[in-house]
């Protein structure tokens, strides 16, 4: 009786069904991926992976750069200008995502229904969303002036006391600016919550009303639940909107008074394109840089292994 050896699991088959679905795709497919995956490359990702060589040298933007090694980085630990763009960051973070998600999310939940009217409450809240950061900031440069609305409402109200020059008080001008950028970002977290209210299962928050769940019951416990896959969307933007936040700041404030609204976004462009420090911005982009991934990583970690 022979005793032939067991065949061998080829491991080709893998590799030729790739290929063959690779060749099943048409041409003019192929064309129009590879072509805004190069102009993404030469755009975003080389420029993103030379800011790390280039924030390890000293460089004006004359001449050749002067390789320092982690002097920048050293640098950046002493910075006070930096220390305090980071406590302003924690702080945007915490406010700018956790308002704007809180906010948003009651108006999702509060518009997700038929009615009259809806549509236009809809179209008011995300009219904000149309006009760019910069406009915004001016916009509230002026409701925040010394003898503006926000001033003349709380004089309206007998609140002389709370009166202050809103953008020029060290206390209060970065939470000045965070209420400005809450304002214009709600009506965008309110339209990623409404679509994923959409693929909500109705029949199940049904069945909870009929079990005598109240309305926060049937959100907390059958809605909520089933909005992951937002809340992964919801978080990754906001973190990063937060974490790279300038127009507005700089519109409104340009990181004073004293220092008080930088960012690590406004600091890196000031260093890099007013004070033309470019090494020294670019270790602040790759703080940046470091900062939203650990961020982003660490929750879809933590997301998935929930899920399992």
């Amino acid at each position: 009786m022979s005793t032939a050896a067991p065949a061998l699991p080829d491991r080709r088959a893998p590799v030729a069904r790739w290929w063959a679905g690779v060749r099943k795709v048409p041409a003019v497919v192929w064309v129009f991926l590879l072509l805004p995956v190069a102009a993404e490359a030469f755009w975003v990702f080389w420029p993103a992976m030379n800011s790390f060589s280039l924030s390890m040298t000293r460089w004006n933007g004359v001449g050749a750069a002067e390789p320092i090694g982690l002097k920048n980085y050293s640098d950046l630990l002493a910075d006070p200008i930096f220390q305090t763009a980071v406590k302003n960051n924690v702080i945007w973070v915490v406010g700018f995502g956790g308002l704007s998600v809180l906010v948003g999310l009651a108006m999702a939940v509060l518009l997700n229904r038929p009615g009259r009217g809806i549509g236009l409450y809809r179209a008011a809240i995300y009219l904000p969303m149309v006009f760019s950061l910069t406009v915004t900031g001016m916009f509230w440069r002026v409701l925040y002036s010394p003898d503006g609305p926000v001033n003349a409402s709380l004089g309206l109200l007998g609140l002389e006391g709370w009166q202050r020059q809103w953008l020029a008080d060290p206390d209060v001008a970065l939470y000045a600016v965070l209420v400005a950028a809450v304002w214009r970002q709600v009506g965008y977290i309110m339209v990623l919550y409404l679509a994923g209210l959409k693929g909500v299962d109705p029949s199940l928050e049904e069945a909870a009303a009929v079990d005598g769940a109240n309305r926060w019951q049937r959100f907390a416990q059958i809605v909520f639940p089933q909005l992951r896959g937002v809340n992964a969307v919801v978080f990754a933007v906001t973190v990063i909107d937060s974490l790279r936040t300038f127009d507005i700041v700089w519109a409104m404030t340009r990181g004073g008074p004293y220092n008080s609204t930088q960012l690590l976004s406004t600091y890196m462009f000031e260093q890099g394109f007013t004070l033309v420090n470019l090494g020294y911005g670019s270790a602040i982009a790759v703080v940046i840089f470091l900062l939203a991934i650990a961020f982003i990583i660490t929750y879809l970690v933590r997301s998935a292994r929930a899920e399992d």
